[in-house]
């Protein structure tokens, strides 16, 4: 640039000088008025030429651009060529600007978590679709608005006011539903703020089924202690017990025992099963657990229900783990004979329907109101705490039938009416079905 402009005003100084000298070369032939003349006619041009490409240049200073730059000769031409090449720099810096705000506000749009830019008085200059998700925000209508109009929960109010933002707030119920968000301000640019939000809805749900579970197991284990607990020190009092109370005080004591090792087996099979740990995979003969299972269901039942079987022909078998699967499918028998009145009838089905394998075990026992048919397979949900317990089930059952479902690609349903008793069924999908002609029998 430093060159650009010597050329120029050495260019413009030579000229001068060069009329300079015309008209000394002049004045002795034509006298010094015709040489003054001569000179002022050259400086006049000169004059005219400099304020025509000032003209120009005003002119294109208007409307900048690399393709409308002026284009002359002499002096101006290196002025008019150092233009030409700090335009281009400037049009390729401001490329270069707008592709990285581009690449900035497509980041911004692109987070999982919401932003809002927040001036000075707390108004609106930028949002992301995550915090128009969030916070039920239209960045066509709001930008401007001030946040505390467009976001009126008590709780985020007080936290906007308390100038205290080290820690996030809490939002409940926003728009009148079940979300819960996690909001924190950080103060920004000295003047701006960043309003940063988080859909935390499911980390509350799990951390509430933490504390349930939690709860539960305490609740499930105190009861079986203290029974345990109050005989014992019955016992320890009155060392002269008659054998007969005695006896039957310890049957207590060992069925209350027995309780809780189906419960802590319970909770480490569920344990396993949640790890994801890989399963390994038998060529499971259905038809041949079925029948295993009847013999269980006989003993657990003592003839108090009517129990069939009924197999399909040609419906052989899946590849699956056959502990896992036994443990599934004993669980549905084990229920049904806990929760079907003395008199009734128990099902087991083993059949192939459109494409999928399906195991299904029905009974005609109390049947479930629809109401608590979805919550069924939560740990330690249970329709009548009273008789679950009395019939010795640990409310974790249908929870490890659905994981073990789930492990093998398959799905748990269920129906069932209030005194027409229920149906529970394990779906198999196609690609875990097998032929009779593929089963083996050893060691399963």
């Amino acid at each position: 640039m430093k060159t650009d402009s010597l050329v120029f005003w050495w260019r413009s100084l030579a000229l001068l000088l060069a009329m300079g000298l015309l008209a000394l070369v002049l004045q002795p032939f034509f006298g010094g008025t015709i040489a003054l003349a001569t000179m002022l006619v050259g400086v006049l041009g000169l004059l005219a030429y400099h304020l025509r490409n000032l003209h120009r240049l005003g002119r294109w200073l208007n409307d900048p651009g690399p393709e409308t730059v002026p284009e002359s000769y002499g002096a101006w031409e290196a002025a008019y060529g150092q233009l030409y090449r700090l335009v281009r720099s400037q049009g390729k810096s401001q490329r270069m600007l707008s592709a990285a705000l581009d690449r900035f506000v497509a980041a911004g749009e692109a987070m999982p978590e919401g932003v809002v830019v927040l001036d000075s008085q707390d108004r609106i200059e930028w949002c992301n679709p995550k915090s128009m998700q969030h916070l039920g925000l239209d960045r066509k209508k709001d930008l401007g608005q001030h946040i505390a109009y467009l976001v009126r929960l008590p709780a985020f109010q007080q936290y906007l006011t308390a100038q205290d933002y080290s820690q996030p707030a809490i939002l409940r119920n926003l728009a009148g539903g079940d979300s819960v968000l996690s909001v924190q301000l950080v103060p920004f640019d000295s003047t701006r703020k960043l309003l940063l939000t988080r859909d935390i809805t499911q980390l509350e749900r799990v951390q509430t089924v933490h504390r349930d579970f939690v709860a539960n197991v305490s609740h499930e284990l105190r009861t079986p202690l203290t029974v345990v607990g109050g005989f014992l020190e019955t016992l320890l009092d009155l060392p002269d017990m008659d054998p007969a109370s005695r006896e039957s005080q310890l049957k207590l004591m060992f069925e209350q025992t027995g309780r809780m090792q189906r419960l802590v087996e319970d909770l480490l099979a569920l344990s396993r099963l949640e790890n994801g740990i890989e399963i390994r995979e038998d060529r499971v003969d259905v038809r041949s657990l079925a029948q295993v299972l009847a013999t269980e269901a006989g003993g657990l039942s003592k003839g108090r229900h009517t129990l069939r079987i009924e197999l399909q022909e040609g419906a052989g078998g899946v590849r699956g783990n056959y502990d896992e699967l036994h443990s599934a499918f004993g669980n549905l028998v084990s229920n049904a004979v806990r929760y079907t009145p003395d008199g009734g009838e128990i099902r087991l089905k083993w059949r192939v329907e459109d494409g999928c394998g399906a195991f299904s075990v029905e009974d005609s026992g109390l049947g479930i109101e629809a109401q608590h048919i979805p919550r069924l397979t939560e740990r330690f949900y249970r329709v009548d705490r009273g008789r679950s317990r009395s019939t010795g089930g640990t409310g974790l059952g249908l929870a490890i039938v659905k994981h073990i479902a789930q492990r093998h690609q398959a799905r748990l349903d269920i129906s069932s009416e209030p005194g027409k008793g229920s149906c529970f069924c394990i779906r198999f999908p196609t690609n875990r079905l097998l032929e009779p002609e593929e089963l083996v029998t050893s060691g399963q």
